[in-house]
């Protein structure tokens, strides 16, 4: 017995097909969005201590700059070493001695997906996952015929999945 090929069958198999392809991708994103979560913490990060040279004299606002370090602020300002939250400043020699906290290779690399930016050509593939995520939520609705109970079941969740996304967002 022949299958009808509708738009309703095509739907679950471009949905199936495209769902275990995409599985490894949402696995990735969803362990390195839960990372990002923590990211104002040191949950996971590794100390890593940099020594760099630069020129002498400069102010904290240039030393922060130079490091890449916002609002790097000198804690004491009576001798030739300025201390600061994350190091130190020789004003007379320009070294500057500070740490940084890191995630582990692989975590930050994995981090980066969620980063990316025009510049990166990860974002061809952010841009393609989105697409497919839409898709899957579009797709989603011709799993099930209309008149079914599962069907009228599953437009109450996905209303009350939009619902409760609607009151996290403006009520953080």
């Amino acid at each position: 017995m022949a299958q009808r090929s509708t738009v309703h069958n095509k739907m679950r198999i471009y949905h199936r097909y495209l769902g275990f392809f995409l599985a490894g991708i949402m696995a990735v994103y969803a362990v390195s969005g839960m990372v990002l979560v923590f990211r104002t913490t040191d949950f996971l990060k590794n100390k890593k201590t940099i020594v760099k040279q630069l020129e002498p004299g400069l102010t904290s606002e240039k030393v922060g700059q130079a490091i890449r370090l916002r609002d790097l602020k000198f804690d004491s300002t009576t001798s030739a070493i300025k201390t600061f939250k994350q190091g130190t400043y020789n004003t007379e020699t320009g070294e500057v001695n500070y740490f940084v906290m890191k995630l582990p290779v692989v975590l930050d690399k994995l981090t980066n997906l969620h980063k990316a930016t025009t510049n990166d050509p990860l974002y061809y593939l952010n841009i393609f996952f989105g697409a497919s995520l839409l898709f899957f939520v579009i797709s989603t609705f011709w799993m099930f015929l209309p008149k079914t109970t599962i069907f009228k079941k599953g437009l109450i969740f996905t209303g009350a999945g939009l619902l409760l996304t609607l009151i996290m967002i403006f009520w953080s």
